[in-house]
């Protein structure tokens, strides 16, 4: 993690808060005893800081040696900001800007959406802004992974994931578009699911989801899970992933329709548990589901949310929900 330590250094955090001691909110709702395995029947949700606009794309930094902290890194993107959070010296600011670099006003969400580390421990990140998917080096300064497809500029990359070869999988919805769908700048009259290989050859693996969001890789690599944000398909999804990187015929793993009636929000980002179990993000809080759709119970915040992470050893779900980042301890 040295290459991730020297970005953290490079990026000149400056204080903005200090570490507290959390307040709660929500409730665990348990509709299987499997709920039990990864949620103590006293488990709460902890708030480890608020007042942000809408938060999203939380990913785990491991310590760089024994003795020292792991720090979680999690976008505002209305702020155009990427902000760090420790255990002990609460949030600060990270990255600014993060997604959007031009020098005129480019709508309610330019900044950065999902984050993820890559083999070398570098920051890659989803770009509504910039529309483009990129990675912060060592000396600072991003490289563009992928912005276009056959040429044509990418709508507004939201989600990703890697698998073990370093093959990049990513969702772009029009989101980060100033006017969204409808926005004259926008130049694929689809959203896809892609996939970047190392060497930098892009794949187009789907543009059957009318408004892909969240995406996550079964641990054994043999599924692409996509959340569909969309209103009157609130879905997750579940592909096959072939040897040669194609996806198979989708199957709907869990409807979010009914939870709508309830809650605000949509299926949206998901981590997934070395043990194949999805924690995804939905209406009112985040689903609980085996892979084959079964749901286990919902981690209830009440209000809209957008994305989760493990830490390290799963020991803690870090969870970011419209204006607040919130956690709650996971048994292992």
């Amino acid at each position: 993690m040295l290459a991730m330590t020297a970005v953290l250094i490079a990026a000149g955090a400056t204080t903005t808060s200090q570490a507290q001691t959390p307040s709660t909110i929500g409730r665990v709702e348990r509709l299987d005893d499997g709920i039990g395995k990864y949620l103590s029947d006293d488990a709460k949700i902890e708030v480890l800081a608020s007042g942000f606009t809408w938060t999203e794309g939380p990913v785990w930094v491991p310590a760089k040696k024994a003795g020292e902290e792991g720090a979680l890194l999690f976008s505002d993107i209305p702020r155009n900001s990427i902000f760090k959070w420790t255990e002990n010296g609460g949030v600060e600011l990270f990255l600014e800007p993060s997604g959007y670099t031009g020098n005129t006003y480019y709508g309610l969400e330019p900044g950065s959406n999902g984050l993820m580390l890559d083999a070398k421990g570098r920051l890659v990140m989803c770009e509504h802004g910039d529309r483009r998917v990129s990675v912060l080096t060592v000396d600072g300064g991003k490289q563009t992974l992928v912005d276009n497809y056959q040429g044509k500029r990418l709508n507004s990359p939201n989600d990703l994931v890697f698998d073990k070869d370093g093959n990049l999988f990513f969702t772009d919805p029009p989101y980060g578009l100033p006017e969204r769908a409808e926005d004259k700048r926008r130049e694929l009259d689809f959203c896809g699911v892609y996939r970047v290989t190392p060497s930098g050859d892009t794949t187009l693996l789907t543009d059957s989801i009318a408004r892909p969001n969240g995406i996550g890789l079964s641990p054994d690599e043999q599924t692409l899970y996509v959340a569909q944000s969309d209103p009157q398909n609130p879905v997750w999804m579940a592909f096959p992933l072939k040897p040669n990187g194609t996806l198979g015929e989708g199957r709907v793993l869990g409807n979010a329709s009914d939870a709508m009636r309830q809650f605000p929000g949509l299926p949206d980002g998901m981590a997934i548990h070395s043990d194949g179990t999805l924690f995804a993000s939905g209406p009112g809080g985040f689903y609980v589901m085996t892979p084959e759709g079964k749901r286990l119970g919902r981690i209830i915040t009440g209000g809209r949310t957008s994305n989760c992470t493990f830490d390290f050893d799963e020991g803690w779900l870090y969870m970011t929900a419209d204006d607040k980042l919130c956690r709650i301890q996971v048994r292992n």
